[in-house]
């Protein structure tokens, strides 16, 4: 049966709020509820490979596709988790930015990459994982998503992040770079309910986005830190956990909201 492909990027462009353990466990948790899924690390960084099992190798990431080196289809590989497949990132990535920024019309590179995978209809979800910059590669990567995950550490110098990502979307889907482009929802990350700077943060950014705020909030918690040196989501290497459980419920709340936005 054929798979309309829902592409997500899950972005913001400061670091350590909790992007790519997003990614990880979201895909992880979706592929329990049976879907397929293709994660695409764009973060030089690779910890969203490494978080699933993968070892970074030269010359296996998007780069070889951008640079013309490999046809897309034969750079994803398989992970230890049955139903989650990945476009692997590397330190190569680093050098996308300057090959990208040489290719006319720059912002559609990434889109017209996938292409021949959106059109094979084999997956539910791609998930991109941005890199913490905005850069070319990163509004690119928004360029071709139907939808943006913003995940948003709970302290207040984050909320002035959260509207330069927002106003990014935003000009991407006025200007017609990308006019199907839209918030599909924003994470509240690394809460602490021990602090009351936590509850009022989530609050503030209920009271000025609403519905797009996940009633889902990912705690902090120790395995969720554990996880990536075994290689593994949290919803594997412990999937009882608390921060487990909230990234299962975050899935089933994502889920629910992508089919609606279809």
């Amino acid at each position: 049966m054929k798979k309309e492909t829902k592409v997500i990027a899950v972005a913001n462009q400061k670091g350590g709020v909790g992007k790519t353990t997003t990614v990880v466990n979201l895909a992880a948790a979706l592929a329990q509820m049976k879907k397929t899924v293709l994660v695409i690390d764009l973060d030089p960084q690779a910890n969203a490979t490494s978080g699933l099992g993968i070892q970074p190798t030269p010359g296996t990431s998007l780069y070889a596709a951008l640079t013309g080196q490999a046809f897309i289809g034969d750079i994803i590989q398989g992970t230890p988790i049955e139903n989650v497949n990945l476009i692997p990132s590397e330190l190569d990535l680093s050098g996308a930015e300057l090959e990208i920024a040489r290719q006319d019309n720059h912002l559609k590179v990434v889109r017209e990459l996938l292409k021949p995978v959106l059109t094979a209809d084999v997956f539910d979800y791609i998930l991109i994982d941005c890199p913490p910059s905005l850069g070319i590669l990163m509004t690119s990567s928004l360029a071709a998503a139907n939808g943006v995950v913003v995940a948003m550490q709970c302290e207040y110098y984050a909320m002035e992040g959260l509207k330069v990502i927002t106003d990014v979307v935003q000009r991407l889907h006025d200007n017609g770079v990308n006019p199907d482009i839209h918030v599909e929802g924003i994470l509240m990350t690394m809460f602490d309910n021990r602090t009351n700077l936590s509850g009022d943060v989530v609050e503030e950014v209920r009271k000025h986005f609403g519905k797009l705020v996940y009633k889902t909030v990912i705690p902090r918690n120790i395995r969720i830190s554990e996880a990536p040196s075994f290689g593994q989501p949290v919803v594997i290497y412990d999937p009882n956990s608390k921060g487990a459980q909230a990234y299962i419920a975050l899935a089933k709340e994502f889920a629910t909201r992508a089919k609606a936005s279809k």
